[in-house]
């Protein structure tokens, strides 16, 4: 009996994620491309790099050629990088004829309080922002990101139509090998289920979110939350960014992208395994009893259909066997719209419980290494 309640169970919980949950399985919330603007406001974009010497000849290219039409600058803020960052980039720009575009900064050393990326974006903000020069949005990119050749002005259009002080994309990550078929379409699903986009764009509800790959946001909307220095300490900069600017009442927009990719390549599993665990448990505020509330969770929402299949098919408990088999389709049918937006067979749908059950794990480790001393660990520094 209790096997066909937490059967039920299960099934109701999807049932309601799909019909009440913002939406967040459509994976359809695009930029609109057919849009312009009569007067482009001024944009500076901010690249805080600490060893990119691989992806940032590409990045930096795909910045420069954007076409758009107003006044455009991009500053590079090298944050002691111990390649050849500076080097590259300059040459990229001098190849391309727009070195006047390029000012490229080498980062002091980490204060402390101050996470290292945060840090260098807030240099490189602090040397454009004089009042001659202080542009009406800023772009904060990460150095591993190519951007579609429109991709600028459709950020810029998206917040001058609709009056958003904050305009973010989850860029494409890339999904070639095996590792990141697997996992990183599931973290794109996981974390639209976590903040569903309809929610994040509806001013009238307080979730809020973005992806740090990508953000636009206004020069107004950053210098009334206190600018960078007010998220100084975040781990999840992004979000708490996000967060600052609608807790001020601004409007805010997070979508998707297919044409502005990650260079960033996730070729085996610990590499995927250590970024999610970085931030893991911070998403749960560090809680042990939401780590507990996430695991049972987790258990009872992608585990017990497939548990329950095989136990329904042992015993001849066809009922049993039923229900967890239609929670099952849901649970693919939900996770396609994702899916197809990577462009990988379908077949990855099915494998959702198995991909649940990996990022359960991850969460657990992410819990471990934060009371070991280890958690938020990346670019050669650990955060505690």
């Amino acid at each position: 009996m209790t096997i066909i309640i937490v059967a039920i169970f299960s099934l109701s919980i999807w049932l309601f994620l799909l019909l009440f949950w913002g939406n967040f399985w459509r994976a359809d919330c695009l930029l609109d491309k057919s849009q312009g603007l009569n007067d482009y406001p001024t944009v500076c974009a901010v690249v805080p790099a600490r060893n990119e010497a691989e992806v940032i000849a590409a990045s930096l290219t795909s910045l420069l050629n954007q076409d758009y039409a107003g006044q455009f600058s991009v500053v590079l803020v090298d944050d002691n990088s111990g390649d050849y960052t500076t080097e590259i980039a300059l040459q990229t720009a001098a190849q391309l004829g727009k070195s006047d575009r390029l000012t490229v900064i080498a980062g002091k050393p980490l204060v402390t309080g101050w996470k290292g990326k945060l840090w260098a974006m807030h240099q490189g903000i602090e040397s454009v922002s004089i009042p001659a020069n202080t542009p009406d949005y800023w772009l904060f990119t990460d150095a591993d990101i190519q951007h579609d050749l429109h991709n600028l002005t459709q950020l810029v259009t998206k917040a001058e139509t609709e009056d958003l002080d904050l305009v973010s994309l989850m860029v494409l990550l890339r999904c070639q090998s095996f590792w990141e078929k697997l996992l990183i379409p599931a973290f794109v699903f996981f974390f639209q289920k976590l903040y569903p986009f309809a929610w994040v764009n509806n001013p009238a509800k307080s979730m809020a979110a973005a992806a740090g790959g990508c953000v636009l946001i206004s020069n107004e909307a950053l210098t009334k939350i206190g600018g960078i220095a007010s998220i100084k300490n975040a781990l999840i900069d992004d979000c708490t960014l996000a967060q600052a600017v609608k807790s001020d009442g601004k409007n805010i927009y997070l979508g998707l992208s297919e044409t502005t990719i990650s260079l960033r390549g996730y070729d085996n599993l610990k590499v995927i395994w250590d970024t999610i665990a970085r931030t893991a448990y911070t998403q749960l505020n560090y809680s042990p009893l939401l780590l507990a509330g996430t695991v049972i969770g987790m258990v009872i929402i992608y585990l017990i259909a497939p548990i329950g299949m095989a136990w329904g098919l042992v015993t001849s408990n066809w009922l049993v066997f039923g229900i967890c088999t239609v929670t099952w389709l849901l649970m693919i049918w939900a996770y396609l719209p994702t899916i197809k937006l990577y462009k990988i067979s379908p077949a990855w749908a099915g494998l959702l419980p198995a991909i649940a059950f990996l990022y359960t794990l991850m969460t657990i480790d992410s819990a471990l290494k934060y009371y070991q001393g280890q958690g938020g660990a990346w670019k050669g520094r650990t955060y505690n």
